[in-house]
């Protein structure tokens, strides 16, 4: 299985999921700062549905700022209903777009977190294949700017304790690859669920969350 694959599995996973939410599943305040899991799951069909034409656009008329440009996008995304959102998000799994200059990894790293972002304050679970996972994390240590806080890792080293993977020298930040995926992205809440010296250091980079 390909990377797009493990993306299509993955996103047709989290459909299936977001399926059977009740209305107040939907409203409820996901990891993303001021996103609810609606919103969440609208910014996950914005690549599937809005042309790189239409956020350059968005991006210009947002006077240059990207993180602005996303959060106007998705708010107009998330107009839509629930079950169209859903329906989407499955129909379109496949889409082999890529953000301009990244590769498969990017969408890869995007479903996953943004799967957290939803799934870990509503406490579903989903067991993503360990391959799935590295690929992942290994992603994030070499990642473009912005998908991890800048400065966050340095000098630590983080180890995954239920798969095959570590990264980096310094103090250890240890867990689960779920948790590593949240906190190496800036997801304070992670970080409860990681142990070692290096998660002091790394609560206070990242602040209150």
């Amino acid at each position: 299985m390909d990377t797009f694959d493990e993306i299509a599995d993955e996103r047709r996973a989290l459909a299936d999921q977001l399926a059977s939410l009740t209305p107040e599943q939907q409203a409820t305040r996901s990891l993303c700062d001021a996103w609810t899991v609606h919103d969440v799951a609208a910014h996950l069909v914005m690549p599937l549905e809005v042309s790189v034409p239409r956020v350059v656009l968005a991006v210009l008329l947002a006077g240059g700022r990207f993180d602005r440009a996303n959060e106007r996008v998705t708010r107009g995304l998330a107009r839509r209903s629930f079950a169209e959102i859903v329906e989407v998000l499955d129909r379109k799994a496949h889409s082999r777009f890529t953000p301009p200059g990244s590769g498969p990894e990017a969408p890869l790293v995007d479903v996953l977190v943004h799967g957290l972002d939803i799934r870990w304050p509503l406490q579903l679970h989903r067991d993503v294949p360990e391959p799935r996972l590295r690929k992942a994390l290994t992603f994030l240590m070499t990642a473009p700017s912005g998908l991890v806080p800048t400065g966050a890792l340095a000098g630590l080293r983080l180890e995954a304790t239920d798969i095959d993977w570590a990264h980096g020298d310094g103090p250890v930040v240890s867990g689960a690859a779920p948790a590593l995926l949240l906190a190496s992205t800036g997801r304070a809440a992670g970080l409860d669920a990681l142990t070692g010296e290096g998660v002091a250091v790394l609560r206070g980079r990242l602040g209150p969350g």
